[in-house]
C-alpha cells in the first residue's frame, strides 16, 4: 500500500506541475514569438514527440510510473527546444525570402516561401540531427543497464529514446509543412477579393 499511497500522490503533483510547466513555457514562448500561430506550431511538437516514447513504453512493457513521467517531462522539453530552433530559422529565410521580393518590388511568391522554408529547414538538418543523436546515444546505455538503480533510470530514459525518434522526424517533416502552409495561408488572406 506504500507504493499506492506514494503513485496517488506523485500524480497529485504532477497533476499540477505539467500543466502549470507548459502555460509558462507557452508564455514564454508568447514572449519569444509573439505570435500565438507560432507557440501552437512549437507545442505541437509536444504530442508528436510524446508518440515515440509510449510506443517504446509498449514495446519495452513498462508501465506508467513517477520515472516514466519524469522521462515525459524531459522529453517535453528537448522536444520544444528542436522546434523553436527550427521555426527560428524557418522565421529568418521567411525574412529573407521578403526582403527580397520587397527589394525587387515585388509581393512574395508562393514559390519562394517554399524555397525559403526548404533552405530554413536544411539550413538546420545537421543542428536537429546531431541533438536528437546525442541525446539517444547518451541514454543508449542507461537502457541496457543492469546495475543499482538502473530499474528506475531505464523507466527515466525509456520515454527519452522512443520520443526522439519522432521528435525528429516531426521536426524536420511536419514543421517545415506546416510552417509553409501557415505562409502560403497568409498570402492567400492578403489577396484583394475579385
Amino acid at each position: 500500500s506504500g507504493q499506492y499511497e506514494y503513485m496517488e500522490r506523485a500524480k497529485k503533483k504532477l497533476a499540477l506541475v505539467v500543466p502549470a510547466t507548459l502555460a509558462v513555457i507557452a508564455l514564454l514562448l508568447y514572449l519569444a514569438f509573439r505570435s500565438l500561430v507560432q507557440v501552437a506550431i512549437i507545442l505541437g511538437t509536444v504530442p508528436m514527440a510524446l508518440i515515440g516514447g509510449v510506443w517504446l513504453l509498449y514495446l519495452l512493457d513498462y508501465e506508467l510510473s513517477v520515472a516514466v513521467a519524469v522521462g515525459f517531462i524531459a522529453l517535453a522539453g528537448v522536444a520544444v527546444e528542436i522546434g523553436v530552433v527550427m521555426l527560428v530559422y524557418l522565421n529568418q529565410a521567411h525574412g529573407r525570402a521578403c526582403e527580397q521580393a520587397q527589394a525587387s518590388g515585388q509581393r512574395l511568391q508562393e514559390f519562394q516561401i517554399r524555397s525559403a522554408v526548404k533552405a530554413g529547414a536544411l539550413l538546420r538538418l545537421r543542428p536537429v540531427v546531431m541533438t536528437a543523436a546525442a541525446v539517444t546515444i547518451g541514454l543508449l546505455p542507461i537502457m541496457f543497464s543492469s546495475g543499482t538503480g538502473s530499474e528506475v533510470m531505464r523507466r527515466i530514459a525509456a520515454p527519452m529514446v522512443g520520443g526522439m525518434a519522432s521528435a525528429l522526424i516531426l521536426t524536420l517533416l511536419v514543421l517545415p509543412a506546416v510552417y509553409l502552409l501557415w505562409k502560403r495561408r497568409a498570402i492567400c488572406a492578403e489577396e484583394p477579393a475579385p
